[in-house]
Parts: structure tokens; C-alpha cells; sequence
């Protein structure tokens, strides 16, 4: 039986992705986070890395696969170096680091052709879709010191009592900000205290009368939006994933406002800012906020070093504060030739050790306790990121989600157009997750 449904997916999967070659791309999806995406997992910035070749064989190594997205240049070299560091302390090993472009395509081609990498990123958003169709290694017992990470990071990798893999890094959403643009403005910087009335009077006054300069960059996306969704006091579906709550006067209250913003010519998408996602329109200052997470900070920092900037926590909605929660876990390929040296990869990659390299370089922040302080005295900085996490809501829903995360994202983009009204936009996601929900009982 299992082979069957194992066959069926591969069908499936084949299936779906030669419909796309031949009908066209479905609604790309907004960035939602490095780890996304979408950003989910769609990266935070456009992907810039390619795939890496294989290496020579080398008598005696076990040659291995770690596969990801790219985030940009700079995050390639970062993760390359650590990569390097592994190889030399472990001569028994070769690893070659592939970050390759349209990266859940073709993770699933790789999973469904029966040679998948030996290592790969899982979104949070994600793995419930790969874990119900038996793609992933369970890691349980394989995994080192799994008291140590945050229970709710855990759980996003948790299924029927059982994680499958460790998360790497997390990061939440904070309101990046141009120090210099707000004192020009005689603005006073923003605050924890700050609520959406607050935001929007800020964008207003930061937006130039020549559209030089917006008060901020937003874009088309279900990551970003579900911030003020919850901080509305709304939701997506019910606490046992039966009935969509989706179409509410809560979440009609929040994405009124954040079409709103766009309607009322406070604020603009990267591409009619000539740039390529929030955070670079931010660094070219045309753009004088963005909701963006970690990740945005070692970008700005190599690509826009002349640049003043300060994160402050998302401001209060009129039900409470609230953010979202991204992570990405290191998982193994369910019966993966190299297992043992995998989860030997993975337990460096997200023990103590190798999480400390990797999130000491400002992308994320550690998914291990024993980190925390540490991390917090080296980026200060930073702190807003780190207060969201204890009012972050999970970027994961239900399998097969992705069609109602296509639906809010075409619907918002078509209702910053004018060409869609928000509840339509709600109406409609409602309908497309109302039968998601149906195919779970």
C-alpha cells in the first residue's frame, strides 16, 4: 500500500509540473522569508545562487548533497564557509552545497526521480505536505539534545508525536525604519506602543509629494498580511482545523488596512520602486519602512552600508500585538543512501556549535535556548526581532494550504490594483480553504 500512494505522488508530482511547463506559471507567490517566503518558502530577497556542481569523487569520502534556496550573495558565501568548515574537520565527508533557483520544484523532481539530496531545507509552511506523503526521514532518536530547542519550533517539525527534523534558525517581523528619513520628517521614531493609526500617520507624512520617497514598501503577500490579521484579533480557520474563519469583520478591518495603504498612495510595491523585493527598495531609499525580518540585516548592512536604520517591534492592532514565527528545519530524505552521515550533518548544522557559526552572522536567530543570551548581547540591535517571538503566531497551516496562500496572494495583489474588492479577496480564500479543510477529516 505504501508503494502504491508512494507511486501515486510521483504521478502526481510529474503530473502537476508538466501542466505548469505547458499552461503557464501559476501566481507567483511574495517573498515571505529566507527561510520562504515563500518566501516560504519563498526567499526574503531574490534568488541569486545557482546550483553547485558536483565534486570530483574522492576515493574513500562520502560524497554529499545539502540543498537550499538562495537568499542572496552574501548568505551563499556565509553558508559556504560553514560548509568548509564541516568538510575539513570531517575528512570522511565531502559536502557540496547546491542553492539552487525554483527550489520546490525541484526538490520534488529530485524526491519523485528517486535521488534526492542528502541533506535539504523543509519550511515550516511545507512540511506537513512532505511528511504526509513519507518523504522525509523521521529523525526522532537521531536528533541531538532536542530538549534544548524552543517547543514551539519543535513542534512546527512534530507530527503525531514524532520530529522529523531540527529547525536551523527562526526569524519574526519587525518595522524596519530610516532613522535619517524620520528626523527629517521631525518624526519621532517608533515604538512598541505604536498602533496602526500610528503607522499610517507616519507613511503619510514620510511619502514625498513627488513620490520620490513612500512612507513604505509592501507587497502582495499572505506572510506579512497575517501579522495585522492577527493583530485584528482574527484568524484563518478554527483551533481543530475544521472551519475556515477566514472571511471575518476581523480580518475584513486588516486587509482594508493593508490595501489601504497602497490605495492611498502611502505606500508602493518593490517593482513600481524599480526594485526587487521590500527590502531593497528600503536600501535605495525610496521606501521609508518595510515589515521585513532578520534576514534584512546583513543585507542592508553589505549592500546599503550608508544607510541609518533601526527595527522596531510591529505596531499594536486593535486587538493586541502580534507577528509571525518563520523557521526551516535540516531534513534527511525518507530511505536516503547517506543516512547516517546526514543526520552527522545535520546534528553539526544545528547543534550548538554550528548553529553559534551560522546565526552569530546576523541572518537568524538560534532555535536553541542554550544560544539565546549570546545571540542578544552580540545583536542588541536586534532586540525587537527577539520580543516578537514571545507573541509570534507559526507560519504553518494544513496540507495542501499553498492553494489558499495563491489565493489570498493573487487576491491582494488584484485588490491593491483596484481590480478586487477585500471581501472578495476573504470570499474567496474562504471558499478555496473551506475544501482544503474538507479533504483533512
Amino acid at each position: 500500500m505504501r508503494n502504491t500512494r508512494y507511486f501515486l505522488l510521483v504521478v502526481v508530482i510529474l503530473l502537476g509540473l508538466v501542466l505548469a511547463a505547458c499552461g503557464g506559471a501559476a501566481p507567483a507567490a511574495a517573498p515571505a522569508a529566507p527561510a520562504a517566503p515563500d518566501a516560504a518558502t519563498e526567499a526574503a530577497a531574490p534568488a541569486t545562487g545557482g546550483e553547485s556542481a558536483a565534486p570530483a569523487d574522492s576515493a574513500g569520502k562520502t560524497e554529499l548533497v545539502l540543498m537550499g534556496w538562495s537568499s542572496s550573495p552574501a548568505e551563499n558565501e556565509r553558508l559556504q564557509k560553514i560548509v568548509d568548515g564541516y568538510n575539513t574537520a570531517n575528512p570522511a565527508a565531502h559536502v557540496t552545497l547546491s542553492q539552487v533557483p525554483d527550489y520546490d520544484t525541484k526538490l520534488q523532481v529530485s524526491l519523485a526521480g528517486g535521488s534526492p539530496p542528502d541533506v535539504f531545507y523543509v519550511d515550516s509552511f511545507k512540511f506537513l505536505d512532505l511528511a504526509a506523503a513519507n518523504a522525509l526521514d523521521a529523525g526522532g532518536d537521531k536528533i541531538d539534545s532536542k530538549d534544548d530547542f524552543y517547543p514551539n519550533l519543535a513542534a512546527a517539525f512534530t507530527k503525531d508525536g514524532v520530529m522529523y527534523c531540527p529547525p536551523k534558525d527562526f526569524s519574526t517581523l519587525g518595522l524596519v525604519y530610516n532613522t535619517a528619513l524620520f528626523d527629517a520628517a521631525g518624526i519621532d521614531y517608533p515604538t512598541a506602543a505604536w498602533t496602526w493609526d500610528d503607522l499610517a500617520a507616519a507613511a503619510a507624512k514620510l511619502t514625498a509629494a513627488d513620490k520620490s520617497v513612500y512612507g513604505m514598501s509592501v507587497t502582495p503577500d499572505m506572510a506579512r498580511w497575517l501579522a495585522f490579521l492577527y493583530q485584528a484579533g482574527g484568524s484563518v480557520y478554527n483551533a481543530d482545523a475544521t472551519q475556515m474563519t477566514i472571511n471575518s469583520p476581523e480580518a475584513k478591518k486588516a486587509l482594508d488596512f493593508y490595501v489601504g495603504l497602497v490605495k492611498d498612495g502611502f505606500a508602493a510595491q518593490p517593482a513600481d520602486l524599480s526594485a526587487g523585493w521590500p527590502g531593497e527598495a528600503f536600501g535605495q531609499q525610496k521606501a521609508a519602512m518595510v515589515v521585513e525580518g532578520n534576514w534584512i540585516m546583513p543585507y542592508l548592512k553589505d549592500q546599503f552600508p550608508d544607510v541609518k536604520f533601526a527595527v522596531a517591534e510591529l505596531p499594536k492592532g486593535p486587538a493586541d500585538a502580534a507577528t509571525m514565527s518563520f523557521t526551516v528545519c535540516y531534513a534527511a530524505p525518507a530511505g536516503g543512501k547517506n543516512l547516517e552521515e546526514s543526520w552527522k550533518l545535520i546534528n553539526y548544522l544545528t547543534g550548538t556549535e554550528g548553529m553559534k557559526a551560522w546565526t552569530d552572522l546576523g541572518l537568524a536567530m538560534p532555535t536553541r535556548k542554550s544560544l539565546e543570551a549570546g545571540w542578544a548581547a552580540q545583536y542588541p540591535e536586534q532586540a525587537a526581532f527577539q520580543a516578537g517571538a514571545a507573541y509570534a503566531y507559526p507560519w504553518q497551516f494544513v496540507a495542501g494550504f499553498k492553494e489558499v496562500l495563491d489565493a489570498i496572494n493573487s487576491g491582494i495583489q488584484q485588490a491593491f490594483a483596484g481590480s478586487m474588492s477585500t471581501d472578495q479577496v476573504l470570499k474567496d480564500a474562504d471558499t478555496v480553504g473551506a475544501e482544503i479543510l474538507a479533504k483533512q477529516k
